[in-house]
Parts: C-alpha cells; sequence; structure tokens
C-alpha cells in the first residue's frame, strides 16, 4: 500500500478515536492533542488508589507512528517517573508497544506483543495497571527494580515524592 494512503487511513482511524473517546470518556483517564496533532496524544490521569503514585496526576504523551495500528504507538510519560518498567526519559517498556516479531532473547511471546485490534483504551489501562504490577523480570529501569526487591518501603518512599512533584 502506498505511504500515502497508510497515513490517510491511519489519520482518519486515530481522528475517528479520538471522537469516540472524546464524545464517551473514560473516568480512568483525559486525553487531548498536541500542537493539534493527531499522531501525538496528551494522555492525563490519577495514579491508582491504593499504590504509591495515588498523590499524583500524571502526564504522557502517545506518538502515533504514521503506519499505526500496523505498528504500535510509544507511550512517554512527561512526569519523571520511578518505575521498573519505566526507562528514565520516560518511555514505557510494555510487551503490548512492542513491535510483533519475534524476541530474539524469547522473553516475551509474539501474542503478547503489538496487535492492530488493541484499543487506545487499553494501552493507556495496561500503562496505568503497570504502575501497580511492574515486570521485574524485564526491566527498562534496573536501579527501580533492584530497590522494589530488596528495598520495596524505599521505593515506595520515592515513588511518593515524585507523586506529591507532579501536582507542584
Amino acid at each position: 500500500m502506498p505511504t500515502i494512503l497508510i497515513m490517510k487511513s491511519s489519520k482518519l482511524l486515530l481522528l475517528k478515536e479520538f471522537k469516540r473517546l472524546k464524545k464517551n470518556p473514560m473516568d480512568e483517564f483525559d486525553i487531548s492533542l498536541s500542537d493539534s496533532n493527531i499522531y501525538n496524544w496528551n494522555v492525563f490521569f490519577q495514579g491508582p488508589i491504593e499504590t504509591s503514585y495515588e498523590e499524583g496526576y500524571f502526564s504522557a504523551n502517545i506518538n502515533f507512528p504514521e503506519n499505526y495500528p500496523s505498528v504500535p504507538p510509544s507511550f512517554v510519560f512527561r512526569n519523571k517517573m520511578f518505575h521498573p518498567n519505566i526507562y528514565n526519559d520516560g518511555k514505557v517498556c510494555l510487551s503490548i508497544l512492542h513491535k510483533p516479531i519475534k524476541d530474539k532473547y524469547e522473553y516475551e511471546l509474539i501474542e503478547e506483543r503489538w496487535r492492530p485490534v488493541l484499543s487506545i483504551e487499553s494501552i493507556v489501562l495496561s500503562v496505568i495497571s503497570l504502575l501497580s504490577n511492574p515486570n521485574l523480570d524485564s526491566p527498562a529501569n534496573l536501579d527501580a527494580s533492584v530497590m522494589y526487591r530488596n528495598n520495596f518501603e524505599k521505593y515506595k518512599k520515592k515513588v511518593k515524592k515524585l507523586a506529591r512533584q507532579t501536582l507542584e
């Protein structure tokens, strides 16, 4: 399929999804466009209740490639985050955001990776869930993973401090 047609279809799909989410918003998060760019969404949500993140209000970007939904978007926090599955630059490491190719380390099954049928809601809700339930077997932030395993109280204290900073 020519690149122009792929771009046009992804743009139409994203526009449709954006309008649907604005018409029927989710309680768990809110969205807006960044610079009126349909390929760059802002996401806002409160930290999950009964977690170290619950006092925070988080913002992130979902960046969709022009060949979406064939290729997954990226999800990047704008807040400073400390989490085993979030890189220092804020990018989330989550199976459903990985391209649907065979994992050379055989850690993830291809069925666990991106599928074009996944909704934007499922992406955001999966990231929110990840805050409560990190995957310690595949850390993006080794320091956070080690602290989570070895000194959970220190980890919680650091996360709570960062969560409170999101309100400043």
